[in-house]
C-alpha cells in the first residue's frame, strides 16, 4: 500500500512539473488566456463541489469529541506555522526576495491536507476518525481563515494579496459555495462518489493541473523566471525542508509532552505538519493576480512533494511498531 501511495504521488508530481514547463514555454496569451480563465473558474468550482460531496458527516461526528487533539492540530496549522513564517522574515527575505517570501507566508497560512493526512494516518495505524474530522474541518475553516491570516502576516493594504473583505467575498462565492452545495447533495450523490473515488481523483487532480497552467502562464508572461532564478529555487527547496523538519519535531514533541496516545500522536503529526496543495492552488487564483501567482505557488508546490516523501517514510516507521492489545481487539471485532 505504501509503495502504491508513493507511486501515485510521484506520478502526479512529474505531471505537475510538466505542466509548469508547458506554461513556461507555451503560456496562454490573449484570447486563449481569457478562455483558460473561464475554464479554470469552472474547474475550481467543480473541485470544491467534489470536496464537499466527499465529506462524510458520520466520520466527522465520530471524531469530533476529541477536542484536545483538534485544538492542537489547528494551533499547529493556523498559529505555529504562520508564526514560523513570520519570525523567519529577517533570514528568508534577503535569501528569497519579497515575491517568494510572500509565497512562504501564503503556504504557512494554508489549511492542512485532507486525503493524504488521512491516508498516512491510516498506514501508520493512527486515530483515523479523528484525522478525518480534523483534516476536513481544517480545510473548511481555512477557506475563510487563510486570507485573514495572510493579511495579518503581510501587514499591508497594498501588497500582492487582495483586501481581506474582497478576498473572503470572492472565496465564499468561488470556493465555499460550491463546497456547501456539494456537501448538501451528498445524501443524493454520496454513494456514487464513494464508488467512483478512483477516477474522480483523476478529475480532482486534472482541475489542479489546469489551475497551475493558467496561473503559471500569467506569471511567465509577467517575467516569473527572470525574477526567480535557479539559485532561488534551490534555496527555496532547502527552506521548505527546514520548515518541515521543525514542524515535524514540534508536533511530535508537543503530542508526547501533552500525554497523547501513540495513535493520537500520529494524527497530530500528520494533521499538523501538512499544507494543502489542493486548496492552495485554486485559492491563489483568487488572492493573487498576474505575475504574483507563480511565486506565491512555488513554495507550496515544492513543500507538497517534500512533505509526501517525508511522511511516507515516517508512516512506514510508525506502522512497524508492535501491535497493542487494544489494536488486536479492534482488529478481531472488525
Amino acid at each position: 500500500m505504501l509503495s502504491q501511495l508513493r507511486l501515485l504521488f510521484d506520478n502526479f508530481t512529474l505531471i505537475l512539473i510538466g505542466v509548469v514547463a508547458l506554461a513556461s514555454f507555451f503560456p496562454a496569451y490573449g484570447q486563449g488566456a481569457v478562455i483558460f480563465d473561464v475554464i479554470t473558474g469552472l474547474a475550481i468550482a467543480l473541485l470544491f463541489f467534489m470536496h464537499g460531496a466527499k465529506l462524510s458527516r458520520e466520520a466527522i461526528i465520530a471524531g469530533a469529541t476529541h477536542w484536545r487533539l483538534h485544538l492542537l492540530v489547528f494551533a499547529c496549522t493556523f498559529v505555529m506555522f504562520p508564526l514560523l513564517g513570520l519570525i523567519s522574515k529577517p533570514i528568508l527575505l534577503p535569501l528569497l526576495g519579497m515575491p517568494l517570501f510572500v509565497g512562504i507566508l501564503y503556504m504557512c497560512a494554508l489549511p492542512g491536507t485532507v486525503q493524504s493526512a488521512i491516508a498516512f494516518t491510516s498506514i501508520a495505524r493512527g486515530n483515523v476518525p479523528a484525522a478525518i474530522c480534523s483534516a476536513s474541518a481544517s480545510s473548511l475553516i481555512g477557506i475563510v481563515l487563510t486570507p485573514v491570516l495572510l493579511k495579518l502576516l503581510l501587514d499591508a493594504d497594498g501588497g500582492s494579496a487582495s483586501s481581506t473583505v474582497d478576498a473572503i467575498k470572492k472565496i465564499s462565492l468561488q470556493l465555499l459555495l460550491p463546497f456547501v452545495v456539494g456537501h448538501l447533495m451528498r445524501p443524493l450523490i454520496g454513494k456514487w462518489m464513494d464508488r467512483n473515488r478512483k477516477w474522480l481523483r483523476s478529475v480532482d487532480q486534472s482541475s489542479i493541473l489546469l489551475v497551475v497552467y493558467t496561473a503559471f502562464s500569467a506569471s511567465v508572461i509577467g517575467g516569473l523566471w527572470q525574477a526567480v532564478p535557479p539559485k532561488s529555487l534551490a534555496i527555496l527547496t532547502v527552506v521548505c525542508v527546514v520548515l518541515l523538519a521543525i514542524i515535524l519535531f514540534l508536533t511530535t514533541w508537543m503530542a508526547r509532552k501533552l500525554g497523547f496516545s501513540k495513535e493520537d500522536e500520529i494524527t497530530i503529526v500528520f494533521g499538523g505538519s501538512k499544507k494543502s496543495l489542493a486548496t492552495g492552488v485554486p485559492m491563489a487564483q483568487v488572492l493573487f493576480t498576474g505575475a504574483a501567482i507563480g511565486p506565491a505557488l512555488l513554495p507550496i508546490m515544492i513543500f507538497h512533494q517534500i512533505q509526501l516523501m517525508a511522511c511516507a517514510f515516517i508512516a512506514n516507521r510508525y506502522a512497524q511498531r508492535p501491535t497493542t492489545p487494544e489494536e488486536k481487539m479492534s482488529l478481531q471485532k472488525a
